[in-house]
């Protein structure tokens, strides 16, 4: 047979869906697993807003289709969120309505020509290089490891930038170590994509987890919003990972190219998860409050368990739900996550996942209960001691 597409075959498998698959595997055989591997809340979804996909169903029904950019009724919902809580002079005709991922993907898409460059973190989010491939770019890792909080300051960026560079893709709080960009970073970074004319990305799934700091969205900033493609959703805020929604806002001549993508792909996202959506952003409040104290809590215990671990070491962190310890020695962290699992039955993420800066880390979720994080990190440290 003829080959496959060589831009499928350049990329490799979502390290963390491999390892959530060996997980429930093992868990679908009875054994008892401590998974600590995936960022997904595990608080069910807030009751106002499944009631709220259920009237859509019921009353209405939206089960047809709905425009490629999202029904109105949310559009103006993000819309007025994102003016009044991130100073971003958004309007419903700057939104569009898809998967958060997607979104990364639709934005890729839309503005990477074959050959650009993309500016991302190392290390940084597992998806971000393969989808840039997947577009015909070339991904260019900017370090913002250990040294330097986990930061991908201004002075990195500005050496990692040529003459093919075309976008930028940041994300604060981030993933994997939970780091928060200071306004300074995203000044000096909105400066670089002003002085070199480029576009900026950026991911703010994480903005409501958000402990130590200040979020910033760049796309405020002077001169920034014509030039910034700004990705959110519903999946970590509102624990919505099943419902597969977000949005992202864009200049109105950017967003009409965009959504070019969304029509020939998708279509759109089913109107009664965008009417759980309108009820996410409008409704009660207190659960994500709940909700964000809980994952404070729980970093206290994540840090404290991994304090009483020798030859780990962990940096404080200010938002998501992750904490991103190195660890002693020169075992590959793909390998080491394989043996706690084995060993240890519970499931980290290898920190090469997440770029070649992450190697000699793991990255470890607090998403799960408070016993379940005590526990994991107790059997990491039970394996490490037998090295």
């Amino acid at each position: 047979m003829k080959p496959l597409a060589s831009r499928v075959k350049a990329i490799q498998p979502s390290p963390t869906v491999r390892l959530g698959t060996l997980t429930k595997d093992l868990q679908a055989k009875g054994e008892p697993v401590e998974n600590l591997s995936i960022g997904e809340p595990n608080f069910p979804t807030p009751a106002h807003i499944v009631e709220a996909a259920k009237r859509a169903l019921d009353e209405v029904p939206m089960t047809k289709y709905v425009s490629s950019l999202g029904i109105r009724e949310l559009r103006e919902a993000i819309a007025e969120k994102s003016r009044r809580e991130n100073g971003i002079p958004a309007q419903p005709d700057n939104v569009l309505v898809a998967p958060t991922k997607h979104c990364l993907f639709l934005a890729l898409m839309a503005l990477v020509e074959p050959g650009d460059e993309v500016l991302m973190p190392d290390p940084g989010w597992v998806s971000y290089d393969p989808m840039s491939r997947l577009v015909g770019g070339r991904p260019v890792p900017v370090p913002a490891a250990d040294e330097a909080g986990f930061v991908m300051t201004p002075e990195a960026v500005a050496e990692a930038i040529t003459p093919r560079t075309k976008a930028i893709l940041v994300n604060s709080p981030s993933n994997p170590a939970g780091a928060v960009f200071p306004a300074d970073v995203f000044r000096g970074i909105a400066d670089l994509c002003r002085d070199h004319d480029l576009y900026l990305i950026s991911d703010e799934i994480y903005e409501k987890i958000l402990y130590d700091g200040h979020h910033v969205s760049p796309a405020a900033l002077d001169g920034m919003f014509e030039r910034t493609v700004t990705v959110h959703g519903f999946s970590k805020t509102y624990a919505m990972t099943g419902w597969r929604l977000g949005w992202l806002l864009a200049d109105k001549p950017l967003l009409k190219e965009i959504v070019k993508v969304q029509e020939q792909t998708i279509t759109c996202v089913p109107g009664f998860v965008q009417r759980a959506g309108v009820a996410a952003l409008t409704g009660p409040v207190a659960p994500v409050e709940t909700m964000v104290a809980e994952f404070r809590a729980r970093r206290e215990v994540a840090l404290q368990e991994i304090g009483k671990i020798p030859g780990l070491e962990v940096a404080r962190p200010g938002g998501a739900f992750y904490v991103f310890p190195r660890y002693r020695g020169s075992t590959p962290s793909l390998d080491l996550s394989e043996r706690l699992l084995k060993e240890g039955r519970v499931a980290v993420t290898a920190g090469s996942a997440f770029g070649a800066a992450g190697e000699g880390h793991l990255r470890i979720s607090y998403a799960a209960s408070r016993d379940s994080v005590r526990n994991g990190i107790r059997a990491i440290g039970e394996v490490l001691s037998k090295r």
